[in-house]
């Protein structure tokens, strides 16, 4: 599973990055967690508002950070 937190930097960003790399160790499942900053790359995505949270190319969360637990269902659901 390829999960990205796209983000330019600020605290909302880093705390989904947190957030989400919480719920896949807790989770257990094989996950490959990256930080996109990068604002084009961002935008490729069709994502205008960050945070946002992308799984396997499909963006879930946008504009907001979700619990972890909420975390842990998006990435169950795949």
């Amino acid at each position: 599973m390829e999960i990205k937190v796209l983000g330019t930097g600020c605290a909302k960003c880093m705390s989904l990055e947190k957030a989400t790399r919480q719920a896949v160790e807790e989770s257990g499942i094989e996950a490959t967690v990256t930080k996109v900053e990068d604002f084009i790359e961002i935008m490729k995505l069709g994502v205008m508002t960050t945070p946002a949270l992308v799984v396997d190319g499909k963006v879930l969360v946008k504009g907001r950070v979700p619990s972890v637990a909420e975390i842990k269902e998006l990435i169950a659901k795949g």
